[in-house]
């Protein structure tokens, strides 16, 4: 058994965390590959490392001293090194890299370092090996990875010293530099590393314990989701929730490799596991996985009497593309169709768009009907469970809430209703209670 482990920056924010995420790593010898992102806050008025380099990239740039920025940055490390009784001279390192520092220092560069002090402390703390991600992560001209190179130098790193500790956020370009990823890089990071090694599981570590099925700030304590497949956490993410971005689960959704949402605080918690294919087992007999929702879109319904559809709709669909309106959801009728798009798409267009639509389509009546919110219920056992549509219908109807628009995804795995702005928490609350209670 072969584990990569990931911990975000809540997870790694001073010494107590730190004593955390060793008893953690240690309590499982299969965890031998240990990703680690720049230490967070310790508490809500504190800072994270990574947006005080920014502040520092900033004030050199425009010729502000970064002294007490910096100074800032290396008390809170040397802090962690003292509370924890480590022998290395971060001072000395940290004092050599801000000398270097000047107006032409790369923003990169500069911002790769909370993730690079941050894991050398670590190392140390664990035993490990601390392996530079700019020695075993590579980038190509494009900007892309390049896992021809990444992969045999992360999987080398583990042969030769059989646990390490690697810094995500980060890598190297081609022509040598240090190049970081988009914020939320390290979860990318740890992905990679765990492609790399064919791990059997990949842990991420945060603050949460996993998935919630919807929305705290909308739902009172919502039940965690236990299991949860790639397409089904993709839907999710679409539709608004607070969940990994796509690319920080590509890697590892390639090789097959489980991913598993834990909780550094309550590490007894079993999480949320992410798998490709979930089975045929049921969930407390659910057949609804999660809900999530997003407001402000409009509706642009397009009627013409003896219509030919797929002329007429693709006719429509070139003008919205030439205004670059994405159309998220269409819905189909006899002598009429009807567009969703995200109201911020049609902000200084939408007269346009419709002079356009009447110029060259001729309809009887092109109609808008904005302020609209669409929540989805996603589920993968939707589509095997008779009667989950009426379910969900029923239960907005007995609340009272007027459904705008309906859609249904090719592949069964969501139902997703518009309703207006002003119903969107109420609706999201109704479908977790009809499917929960």
């Amino acid at each position: 058994m072969l584990k990569v482990v990931k911990f975000g920056g809540s997870s790694v924010a001073g010494a107590d965390q730190f004593r955390k995420v060793r008893d953690i790593i240690l309590s499982d010898p299969s965890r031998r590959v240990v990703v680690i992102s720049a230490a967070g806050k310790r508490d809500p008025r504190d800072h994270k490392l990574t947006d005080l380099l920014y502040l520092c990239h900033a004030h050199l740039t425009y010729g502000f001293p970064a002294d007490d920025i910096l100074s800032a940055i290396r008390t809170r490390f040397a802090s962690i090194r003292d509370d924890l009784g480590l022998s290395w001279r971060v001072e000395d390192d940290f004092d050599a890299f801000a000398s270097s520092l000047s107006r032409d220092t790369s923003v990169d560069e500069l911002v790769s370092r909370g993730e690079y002090f941050t894991s050398r402390l670590m190392a140390e703390y664990l035993g490990y090996t601390f392996v530079d991600a700019a020695d075993c992560v590579f980038f190509n001209y494009e900007g892309q990875f390049d896992r021809e190179r990444t992969d045999p130098a992360i999987r080398d790193a583990l042969e030769k010293n059989g646990r390490i500790v690697i810094p995500g956020f980060y890598g190297r370009s081609p022509t040598g530099k240090i190049k970081v990823m988009s914020r939320g890089g390290s979860d990318i990071s740890g992905a990679l590393a765990a492609a790399a090694v064919d791990a059997d599981v990949y842990e991420n570590w945060t603050d949460v314990s996993g998935i919630l099925m919807a929305d705290p700030k909308i739902v009172a304590d919502p039940k965690p989701i236990a299991k949860i497949t790639f397409a089904e956490l993709r839907e999710l993410a679409y539709m608004g929730a607070s969940v990994l971005h796509e690319d920080s689960i590509l890697p590892v959704k390639e090789k097959g490799i489980p991913l598993n949402i834990r909780n550094t605080n309550c590490p007894e918690d079993p999480g949320t596991v992410i798998v490709e294919n979930a089975g045929e087992e049921a969930e407390q007999d659910r057949p609804i996985t999660g809900i999530a929702g997003r407001r402000n879109f409009t509706v642009l319904t397009v009627r013409k009497r003896g219509m030919t559809s797929s002329f007429d709709l693709r006719e429509v669909l070139e003008i919205t593309d030439r205004y670059h309106a994405a159309v998220e959801h269409i819905t189909l009728g006899l002598d009429s169709f009807a567009l969703v798009i995200a109201s911020s798409a049609l902000e200084s267009c939408l007269y346009d768009l419709i002079a356009d639509i009447q110029k060259e389509c001729a309809p009887d009546e092109v109609n808008v009907q904005d302020g609209i919110a669409l929540v989805a219920a996603v589920g993968r056992k939707m589509s095997s469970r008779p009667g989950t549509s009426g379910r969900l219908f029923q239960a907005l109807g007995q609340e009272g809430l007027n459904i705008r628009t309906i859609a249904q995804g090719a592949d069964e795995l969501s139902i997703i209703v518009g309703v207006d702005n002003s119903d969107f928490e109420k609706t999201i609350r109704v479908l977790y209670d009809g499917f929960t209670g």
